[in-house]
């Protein structure tokens, strides 16, 4: 037999430890994966379509995976770990913390209902039509991102990570961006507290930006053509920033460097806390 050659399994269920173990050029329709644990590790080209996951550790250490129009109920938490070329599209996950230290993961048009700590120190990441509920500090540590079109409800989102493109977004997430670097979002709503402080490198291209005290301690930062909630007071504290602003800007306060300019401009709070070079320059447009 030619050992490329695809196994195709139709309408099983599968339950215990490893029944799917090291499996390859695997292709299931209909399989139902039950209680157990680690039912498809170490697998290589494995195929996976209108199939439900309910065991834990799944696709452990996988090389090349593809899940489509496919349900990860609740108790398959943890199951896209440790591995390379992973595909979900079109699928319903209802289980937290999936996807640690994987690279090369693309993502189309799935709803993940409960998206705690998922997506931890992966890479090579591309999504586009996709939202995460409850999503906790999910792309922590990651790196290579590109985001279109995705819909996030969760706090703490793309801490510590590095070379982000998002576009045509809806973030809804409070101490976004911290300690990010090279982050670029196009188009987009990122409403919440404390945004990107710590961040190097943060560039803004027509956004809204809500919640309060947001971009402070930014190094390189850059807004253009951006506006701000009413909610977005004390902004800038700290920065060194380039920002053009559409509308009304509520409160500035500390920007270290840099110019900031805006149509009109609240209150401007400069006290003997900034830091130097205290040299920017506060105008309106």
């Amino acid at each position: 037999m030619n050992s490329n050659e695809r196994t195709i399994i139709t309408d099983r269920q599968y339950d215990g430890e490893r029944p799917l173990y090291a499996s390859r050029h695997l292709s299931l329709e209909r399989v139902s994966i039950g209680t157990g644990e680690s039912s498809i590790k170490e697998g290589v080209d494995i195929e996976a379509t209108d199939c439900q996951f309910d065991g834990k550790y799944v696709f452990w250490c996988c090389d090349g995976f593809k899940v489509t129009k496919s349900l990860f109920k609740p108790g398959s938490r943890s199951s896209l770990w440790h591995s390379t070329g992973a595909c979900l599209e079109d699928c319903q996950v209802d289980a937290p913390k999936m996807f640690r230290e994987t690279q090369g993961i693309t993502l189309r048009r799935n709803i993940f209902s409960d998206a705690k700590e998922t997506l931890w120190s992966c890479s090579d990441i591309d999504i586009e039509d996709c939202e995460f509920h409850n999503a906790d500090y999910i792309f922590m540590w990651c790196r290579n991102i590109k985001v279109r079109n995705l819909r996030l409800f969760g706090n703490y989102s793309f801490q510590h990570a590095s070379n982000i493109e998002i576009w045509d977004s809806d973030l809804q997430s409070k101490d976004s961006l911290w300690e990010s670097e090279n982050v670029t979002v196009y188009n987009s709503f990122i409403n919440g507290e404390y945004l990107a402080w710590h961040s190097k490198n943060v560039r803004l291209v027509n956004c809204r930006i809500g919640g309060t005290q947001p971009l402070c301690y930014a190094e390189n930062l850059v807004l253009e053509n951006c506006t701000f909630e009413s909610d977005a007071d004390l902004a800038f504290e700290y920065s060194n920033v380039n920002a053009t602003i559409n509308g009304h800007l509520i409160s500035v306060k500390n920007p270290s460097s840099g110019r900031i300019a805006a149509e009109s401009i609240g209150e401007i709070i400069i006290d003997g806390n900034i830091k130097a070079p205290a040299n920017c320059i506060i105008e309106k447009l």
